[in-house]
């Protein structure tokens, strides 16, 4: 009898992959739409050695193109060789644990930076960048995916860098932050902005409520928002060898709301329910309020109370949630609005709308039906109140990642394109690329690209057209 963790598929799609590879003549189901001509890039943690407690989100970054052109496809994935990911290559081993913290018995190294690159990847001002919220952005070469080196726009940035900056689609500007600006675990963040020549316009700091974990921030077309939520950072308790991040919800869900153009001095802080929201949806003005659509959970997941205990994860599951701010109100409140139960994550605009009011919406989803509820093996469209206008589930146990959107044309409707997106095969244990139609997402994909191996679960990628 063969053994039975031969014969059964594996429980997840985590686990990291050892090898870079070419692969030029990839084999295509259905038809690739022939406006499709340019590469998809995705990134994600993929540790080249294991590291004794570190957490999922500090793996190496590796990067994986699709590209696609002429109705043919082929891929390429890289690890960004970081400074850290080198010192570990030459010495054939970890050298460092958790968000950047050098292992007791690591030789004295040549690099004290412990940075992974492995979040995002962008295209801006004609750099590509690979992003991480906790050093600058990585300049990567189109193509090879060969690491340039940190970029700091000549020195007009310091400090930690979102893995989320905004691209406002009518200026080309481009916004960020940073939190931990004044150091490990502390409550300064860092923002600024770059024009659409790549230059740094602005570069300030602002004092938080507290010390928290920040993975995205929320922008309109005069706005900016800066979700400071209950994923706490404490030095001391990381000194005592707790959780350097811990979820304390007494400390309840701040967001700070200052103009784009305004000063730090003038942010105005509004106050709710603890909550966490790891990633934005979009977010828009509508006279004297501002809303914004976020993934929402009760508890944060993926990290324990301060003494190590874990949060519930049936109030762990993130679901679309809407924010309200009333920029005219007497109040500091705002209000949190959940417009579904599904469990989702990774929302997707027409990133054309991106911070103007929107009518398409597309996320990740769970499937209820399902023992393994929590998964994500489906895609979501909804409209711009939150209905619903279609839902596509793959197979049990296969999963999907961020679905990201391609407009037909420049000039095409919003929402008329395609979402790309990869698709793990549970029990073949290797992956695809499938391309949907945006608008019809429940007909299944129009075209999956076979890949003979697994693209892991990671976090973001984004497609750029081909010059």
């Amino acid at each position: 009898m063969r053994d039975k963790a031969m014969t059964e598929p594996p429980r997840n799609n985590l686990a990291p992959i050892p090898m870079e590879c070419d692969a030029p003549h990839l084999k295509i189901t259905g038809e690739l739409p022939r406006e499709l001509n340019g590469t998809l890039y995705r990134n994600g943690p993929n540790p080249q050695f294991d590291a004794p407690g570190a957490h999922w989100f500090v793996g190496d970054g590796m990067l994986h193109a699709f590209h696609l052109e002429n109705r043919r496809a082929s891929y390429r994935n890289r690890w960004v060789r970081t400074p850290k990911w080198l010192a570990e290559h030459d010495a054939g081993r970890a050298l460092f644990g958790g968000f950047g913290r050098k292992l007791p018995d690591a030789p004295a190294l040549t690099t004290d930076d412990g940075g992974v690159a492995n979040t995002n990847i962008i295209f801006h001002a004609g750099r590509l960048l690979a992003l991480e919220e906790g050093r600058l952005p990585t300049e990567i070469e189109p193509g090879t995916l060969n690491r340039k080196g940190y970029c700091d726009y000549a020195g007009a940035i310091k400090g930690p860098f979102t893995a989320h900056p905004k691209i406002d689609p009518v200026t080309g500007e481009m916004a960020f932050f940073g939190y931990n600006a004044a150091g490990p675990l502390t409550a300064t963040l860092s923002f600024g902005t770059v024009n659409a020549s790549g230059v740094v316009t602005r570069f300030d700091r602002l004092e938080a409520p507290y010390a928290s974990m920040v993975h995205d921030f929320i922008v309109t077309e005069n706005h900016l928002l800066f979700p400071i939520l209950p994923i706490t950072g404490s030095m001391e308790r990381a000194m005592r060898g707790k959780p350097p991040y811990a979820w304390e919800p007494e400390k309840g869900a701040c967001v700070g709301v200052m103009k784009r153009n305004g000063s730090a001095r003038d942010i105005t802080w509004f106050r709710a329910e603890s909550c966490f929201v790891f990633h934005v949806m979009n977010a828009w003005e509508d006279g004297n309020r501002i809303v914004a659509d976020v993934m929402q959970s009760e508890e944060a997941p993926l990290f324990t109370h301060p003494d190590g205990t874990k949060t519930d994860p049936a109030k762990s599951c993130a679901r679309h949630c809407r924010w309200t701010f009333d920029l005219a109100g007497n109040t500091d409140r705002f209000t949190q609005s959940y417009l579904d139960d599904l469990t989702g994550e990774f929302p997707r605009i027409d990133d054309r709308r991106a911070g103007r009011a929107n009518r398409h919406d597309w996320y990740a989803c769970a499937n209820p039906d399902l023992p393994m509820f929590g998964a994500l093996s489906g895609i979501v469209h909804v409209d711009g109140h939150g209905k619903r206008l279609g839902k596509y589930l793959l197979p049990a146990g296969d999963t999907i990642s961020e679905p990201v959107f391609v407009e037909r044309a420049a000039d095409a409707a919003e929402g008329d394109g395609w979402l790309l997106s990869a698709v793990w095969r549970a029990r073949e244990n290797r992956s695809d690329l499938a391309v949907f139609n945006a608008a019809d997402i429940e007909a299944g994909p129009v075209a999956l690209v076979h890949l003979g191996h697994r693209v892991p679960d990671g976090f973001h990628g984004n497609w750029f057209n081909a010059a």
